[in-house]
């Protein structure tokens, strides 16, 4: 594992609004990379990040009407308001090949898992989506993404999940760092020996210090 996964995870505390920069410049990369972006999150999230979009420059209105930038509020994979794994992998694999069929690079996405888990949060189900999102990135080279755990509004122990089954971090748009902390998926649930030093990690994370990570 001597590269940065694609498969990455962004850890933080505060306003989600201050991380919207440094994800409009991961979006205008990948779009000039002729990906299709997808950001999933709840309405005033969407609008933030349409804002800040037009603020550097990306003709938002043109390139959502073309299908290669996806700024959704979809709970379709909400069934009466719990988590679904299966329809939550079912909608991004039909993304991701709707992308390939449609001639795009890939499909790059981002969403934020206080919006995708809705009311439950349920740490079982954490760890089963994790483990078979991981499988969907291998299954699927030409997908790319990250998932938002935002500290202030999920349990600590989902956050410590969220950390251990990714093999790479978010830190910003120009450094993403090797997760020293990841387990593979089949061995997620046994790994919460060090609460400590995960929360140390998850700690400097949310303050947005990376020295942790050497």
């Amino acid at each position: 594992m001597g590269h940065i996964s694609r498969h990455q995870c962004l850890i933080y505390e505060g306003s989600p609004a201050r991380h919207l920069p440094a994800l409009v410049s991961v979006i205008q990369q990948k779009l000039k990379e002729d990906n299709r972006c997808l950001y999933l999150n709840s309405p005033p999230m969407v609008a933030g990040l349409r804002s800040y979009l037009f603020a550097a420059g990306v003709d938002v209105p043109k390139e959502v009407m073309k299908g290669r930038l996806v700024l959704s509020s979809d709970t379709t994979h909400l069934e009466n308001g719990t988590f679904d794994v299966d329809r939550m992998l079912t909608n991004l694999s039909t993304a991701v090949i709707q992308a390939r069929d449609e001639g795009y690079q890939g499909l790059w996405a981002t969403g934020d898992m206080s919006w995708e888990f809705g009311s439950e949060k349920n740490l079982a189900k954490l760890l089963e989506y994790e483990w078979r999102l991981e499988e969907l990135f291998h299954t699927f080279p030409t997908l790319a993404g990250i998932c938002q755990y935002h500290s202030d509004t999920l349990p600590a122990e989902i956050i410590r999940q969220g950390l251990v089954s990714h093999h790479s971090l978010f830190i910003n748009e120009t450094l993403s760092r090797l997760n020293p902390h990841y387990v593979r998926g089949e061995r997620v649930d046994t790994h919460l020996d060090n609460i400590a030093d995960l929360d140390r990690t998850i700690n400097s994370l949310c303050k947005g210090h990376n020295q942790l990570l050497n």
